[in-house]
């Protein structure tokens, strides 16, 4: 725990009706986060990859910017859900707590908090954000359909972003260097966020066939979460 926790929760409460509510809480927890917190370098990138999103949706780059706002929105309320029952003591995600969990760990590196962030939240939380978006848009999510050929769109931004990131954040949590040669090079070289994002969008095909099953349903983001949390563990582990 970090003594500004109660802050972060303070930021988390609410549910953001609209991107620019994500990106107000996305930086309040940027300009809280210490350096030495691993939640700052998730927190960090996924900031980066909203703003992109934003700017996309102003400049007019999608068939249905609603559409992907409304994704923007959904998916970031099970990031800021997740934070909020972590710090009320309640139940998160495995592969949340995972990360959470881990926040102080120094031997970790930053670039590992931000790919385990990214893990969870692509993997687990992506298709549920897919799934309830259609619900709310009133659509389906078609393979080959309009919203899918926007949502690749992002793909080719994103993979630009994780690539920057992976050079940016690639020291130790407070900064310090790494060793030449460590685990971590093949951890970070097989980070692919286009393929992740695939998997999602196919995890939400399958949820929302299951969405009139509910106890199939809850089975199938369990055993999300199980894959998820195996892959969080391998990109926490501790440089040497």
């Amino acid at each position: 725990m970090f003594p500004y926790d109660d802050a972060l929760l303070g930021y988390v409460q609410g549910t953001p009706q609209s991107v620019s509510d994500v990106l107000l809480t996305l930086r309040a927890i940027e300009n809280t986060c210490a350096d030495a917190d691993g939640l700052k370098w998730f927190n960090w990138l996924y900031l980066q990859v909203t703003q992109a999103v934003e700017a996309r949706i102003a400049g007019g780059g999608f068939t249905d910017a609603a559409w992907l706002a409304r994704l923007d929105v959904e998916f970031a309320h099970l990031y800021f859900s997740a934070l909020q029952s972590w710090l009320s003591g309640r139940t998160a995600p495995d592969c949340w707590q995972v990360l959470f969990n881990s926040r102080s760990q120094g031997a970790i590196a930053r670039i590992q908090f931000a790919l385990a962030g990214i893990n969870a939240h692509i993997n687990h939380d992506l298709p549920e954000a897919i799934v309830a978006t259609c619900e709310v848009m009133g659509t389906s999510p078609d393979h080959g359909g309009k919203h899918y050929s926007d949502y690749t769109a992002l793909n080719s931004t994103l993979d630009g972003l994780i690539e920057t990131a992976k050079n940016t954040l690639n020291v130790r949590l407070p900064g310090g260097a790494l060793p030449a040669v460590s685990h971590l090079e093949d951890t970070i070289a097989a980070w692919n966020v286009s393929a992740a994002r695939e998997s999602a969008w196919q995890n939400a095909e399958h949820l929302y066939q299951l969405r009139t099953f509910p106890l199939f349903g809850f089975g199938f983001l369990n055993m999300l979460d199980g894959f998820t949390t195996v892959i969080g563990k391998a990109l926490l582990v501790p440089a040497p």
